[in-house]
């Protein structure tokens, strides 16, 4: 590090060098191999807004991404272009376009007037496209290709007699630049004797800022990458301090947490009417974005320990979601915090996790659990052997009258007991929450057993569930993992893991709040560097915490399969099959 090899004489300025030097203990790290990521839809959409302002709207979904090693973001660098996409990318950039030059919007997002709007004007669209390119492209035009931006307008223009309209049209072919949808990742320095290169400084600026704030660098950015801010310690500091002090970040957080659960479910959930008719669309939405307010407000606003997210009893209230809750109706979003013996205490117990992940008609404690170990101990629940018999769970002469009843037939199975065993018993001490959410103490006349254990900790009800998660190493560590895997773009690598560990270790020295860790992130030199592309085996691609957390921290007496994450047909066939309980 530039900084930690300059001398000061005096102990102030020798404090402060060690204090600015924190990152030395960093392992080494050749860092990630550089990446090519498709721009996904909320990135183009706040970038867009970023560049346009909020009036400019688009009311347009580009084709979801495959969820790839615990994230959507992993699957933007595996994902391709087709002529469908294109499509819908080019629908998407008519409209923007459109709505840029229309006159209600023209005189303040346009910085100049054409000397005769009927005829090509070069200077005021070359002004145009080098303020609006720069921001698109991420980094300064070059001369080139301005010009070629330019003379296209131009040559619209004279051809329609109408200078906005050859703005128009050269703009929309902008939005759909590679350079545009892509974020490419590029570095100009030689390899050091690792093979590690540093990314260039608006490949950096990209970087930080998809990862900060879910959207392409503002001018703040740029300008620190076009005056080689980026490139000292010092500089670096600065302007990550700036963003995470940005309203931006915000926006980068809850899509990264967005990710990270897995609402993305949300768009494809459904309850059976007839069982909840009080669970509706609107109902849906606004538990989705209590979490997300949940969240910001904890970690963001009131910076406290990541852990207490599954504690806390101090949550936000919609008027939709009150009757779910079974409390008074409020009037818009207001903060509400429930009492001490109240059951509902942290995520687990908010409507969008035990109604995301459970059934149309009932609850699943095996849905339940197998998101608390994947989503938020980032652990792989194997998929059940082929050849499982279900015709025990579905006896209608069995009369189960509780879940617990139900899933014990599992627990009693051999050929299912070791996936069960990793799932249910956590599962289980949320059976006070319904398929909806609403919280309940009997089920078909009989008493709920809450009780419950996770990796060695027995619990008697979900509060005590919260507290052990809170209380499990695996926890920050799996954010930690999220988190790098989330900005750099691709799944951590067992090769990883002291940089993952080290991670880790500030965090808990910051008192797990999570403006610290991002810092701890992207000033590393891991997060700055690339290294060549190689090719790697099906154990070295393995996401690490996948790996080795489930055998570090479940009892010696649980058998868990550690092979590498299930294939999109396992991963079929394991839904399928968990739908049963």
């Amino acid at each position: 590090m530039k900084s930690c090899i300059r001398a000061f004489s005096t102990v102030a300025l020798t404090s402060l060098l060690l204090a600015g030097c924190a990152g030395k203990d960093e392992p080494e790290n050749p860092g990630t191999p550089p990446r090519v990521r498709v721009i996904t839809t909320q990135q183009y959409l706040n970038t867009v807004a970023n560049v346009f302002g909020s009036s400019v709207s688009m009311d347009m979904k580009f084709p979801p991404l495959r969820r790839t090693d615990g994230l959507l973001a992993n699957g933007a660098a595996l994902a391709g272009v087709t002529a469908g996409k294109i499509e819908t990318f080019q629908r998407a950039a008519s409209s923007i376009a459109a709505q840029v030059v229309a006159p209600e919007r023209r005189n303040y997002l346009i910085p100049c007037t054409p000397a005769d709007e009927k005829k090509a004007d070069a200077e005021c669209a070359k002004q145009f496209f080098s303020q609006t390119g720069r921001l698109l492209h991420r980094r300064k035009l070059s001369e080139e290709e301005l010009g070629k931006y330019v003379t296209a307008a131009n040559t619209a223009a004279d051809k329609l007699n109408d200078f906005y309209a050859g703005v128009e049209l050269t703009l929309e072919a902008m939005l759909i630049s590679p350079e545009v949808l892509f974020i490419v990742e590029t570095s100009d320095e030689k390899p050091d004797k690792h093979g590690s290169r540093r990314l260039d400084a608006y490949s950096l600026a990209s970087r930080l800022s998809f990862f900060l704030w879910d959207a392409g660098p503002d001018d703040m950015v740029l300008t620190a990458a076009e005056n080689g801010d980026l490139d000292s310690d010092r500089g670096l500091k600065k302007v990550v301090d700036q963003m995470l002090a940005s309203p931006r970040l915000e926006d980068g957080m809850r899509a990264f947490f967005d990710d990270m659960l897995g609402f993305d479910d949300f768009d494809a959930l459904s309850k059976d009417p007839t069982v909840y008719p009080f669970f509706t669309g609107a109902t849906a939405a606004d538990a989705r974005e209590q979490t997300m307010r949940t969240i910001v407000d904890h970690l963001i606003h009131k910076q406290e320990d990541y852990r207490a997210l599954y504690t806390t009893r101090e949550t936000f209230m919609s008027p939709a979601l009150a009757p779910l809750y079974q409390i008074p109706a409020s009037r818009g979003w207001t903060e509400y915090t429930f009492p001490e013996d109240s059951p509902r205490q942290g995520l687990l117990t908010q409507v969008s996790f035990v109604a995301l992940r459970a059934h149309p008609g009932r609850s699943s404690p095996t849905l339940r659990g197998r998101a608390l170990r994947e989503r938020l101990l980032c652990q792989v629940v194997p998929p059940p052997p082929p050849n499982v018999d279900f015709g025990k769970l579905e006896n209608p002469d069995a009369h189960y009258k509780t879940q617990r009843e139900r899933v014990a037939v599992h627990l009693e199975d051999p050929a299912c007991a070791g996936c069960h065993k990793i799932t249910d018993p956590m599962g289980l001490a949320l059976e006070s929450f319904d398929g909806a959410g609403r919280f309940r103490t009997q089920e078909n006349g009989a008493t709920i057993d809450t009780s419950g254990e996770l990796d060695g900790v027995h619990f008697a009800d979900v509060v005590g569930l919260g507290k052990a998660l809170h209380d499990n190493p695996a926890l920050p560590s799996c954010l930690v993992d999220r988190l790098y895997s989330y900005g750099s773009g691709g799944a951590a690598k067992p090769s990883d893991r002291p940089l993952l560990k080290f991670y880790t270790a500030e965090f808990e020295k910051a008192g797990y709040k999570l403006p610290e860790v991002l810092r701890t992130i992207t000033l590393s030199d891991a997060f700055q560097t690339v290294t060549e592309a190689k090719k790697v085996n099906a154990t070295e691609s393995r996401e690490p915490t996948e790996e080795i957390l489930i055998e570090e921290h479940l009892p010696t007496t649980t058998t868990v399969d550690t092979a590498a994450p299930a294939n999109e047909t396992q991963t079929v066939a394991m839904t399928s099959s968990h739908d049963k309980n």
